[in-house]
């Protein structure tokens, strides 16, 4: 394996310091939200401030030096949700109880089938074209949605089986209508501009979970099983896209008000994981132990993993050479010129955010570059 003497600049996607994606939202923006949400403002005029926030957010990447931008997912409440209910044969709806994180349970929405999925008409896609308007040519404008297996997990929950199974009668035609709703659309940002597209899948974190695995198999389903139908909808999804388009996968355990959701290393699931074709890159939590060791990398075909070292639940900055030692550490189980640094998630999955300040958010990132900087010269 390489030393870290052999690091050099990388000039595509993934870049040698790098973000997640989801920026903490600007209270003008929260309070329009709500304003919409109240009747007391149009759709239109929510519209023009969420323009005007994302033109500001776009300039404050690129003065902090990042060469990849997203919109902050600034139009989303959800970092996944919002994607799922611009599908076709999918709508909004409350449930008993929202998702659980450590201490802290979430707004019960979720997404459930109305009829067969397809995509005809996203709203990402008209998202995407400003945000690569207002971009310009000198950063990559990077779009960022939730897997397709992230939604196939969705639609297993206990409390969407009726619809799910009311308009499916197989998981090979589930899978197969996922996927190509999925290729659609991804296929239409390809045709707004987009060459890079980032998949968020907290189903691989939530599997890397021993109390979950255990609940899981207790339920009678089999965890490898599972890792292999998740693999095969995130595989089929992506299938026969143009050779310039980069695909990312983020993996996290749960980021929510700065809270987790899931525990454990790499390791059960790492080789359908990684064996996963046409993934460019793996943004990979491991700002914890919670995450495991590095080993699991050693199942990395020939791509980037994205370290995410740095955590974006917490404002106080790391030790510069503990992120700098950690980074060696991976070395010795991955070319130091197949890895980046980043935070391990967003600053705001959802649209309450973590609970850090928007300064804190920029030095962070401000952090992340000048370590790069001192290791890929």
């Amino acid at each position: 394996m390489s030393t870290i003497e052999n690091a050099a600049k990388r000039g595509v996607t993934p870049f040698r310091y790098d973000t997640v994606g989801s920026f903490l939202r600007p209270q003008v923006l929260k309070d329009a939200r709500s304003k919409f949400q109240n009747d007391e403002i149009s759709a239109d005029e929510l519209k023009k401030i969420e323009d005007e926030e994302i033109i500001k957010l776009v300039e404050k990447q690129k003065l902090v030096g990042l060469k990849a931008v997203t919109d902050g997912e600034f139009r989303r409440s959800w970092w996944h949700l919002d994607f799922m209910w611009g599908l076709d044969g999918v709508e909004k709806a409350i449930v008993e109880h929202g998702y659980l994180f450590q201490g802290i349970e979430t707004r019960a929405e979720t997404a459930r089938l109305t009829g067969k999925i397809s995509s005809s008409n996203h709203p990402f896609v008209a998202h995407f074209e400003f945000l690569k308007q207002v971009t310009g040519d000198n950063v990559v404008a990077r779009q960022t949605i939730p897997a397709p297996a992230q939604f196939l997990a969705e639609l297993l929950r206990a409390e969407n089986k009726v619809s799910t199974d009311a308009n499916y009668s197989s998981i090979d035609e589930l899978v197969t209508d996922i996927a190509s709703a999925y290729n659609t659309a991804i296929r239409a940002l390809y045709d707004a501009g987009c060459r890079s597209v980032q998949l968020d899948d907290c189903t691989w974190g939530m599997l890397c979970d021993k109390n979950y695995w255990e609940a899981r198999q207790q339920e009678g389903i089999d965890i490898s099983g599972q890792a292999k139908l998740f693999a095969l909808v995130n595989q089929q999804a992506i299938a026969d896209l143009p050779s310039d388009l980069v695909i990312t996968k983020h993996v996290c355990r749960g980021n929510y008000h700065s809270n987790w959701a899931s525990s454990g290393g790499y390791e059960p699931i790492a080789d359908e994981l990684f064996g996963i074709d046409n993934i460019d890159g793996y943004y990979l939590e491991f700002d914890t132990e919670r995450a495991g060791d590095f080993t699991p990398l050693k199942s990395l075909k020939d791509q980037q993993v994205v370290l995410g070292l740095v955590s974006s639940k917490i404002g106080a900055l790391e030790e510069k050479q503990d992120i700098i030692d950690r980074i060696k550490e991976a070395a010795q189980y991955v070319d130091i010129n197949h890895i980046c640094l980043s935070p391990q998630c967003g600053f705001a999955s959802t649209e309450e955010g973590n609970i850090i300040t928007e300064e804190e958010q920029w030095k962070k990132l401000a952090f992340i570059k000048e370590i790069a900087d001192e290791i890929w010269k």
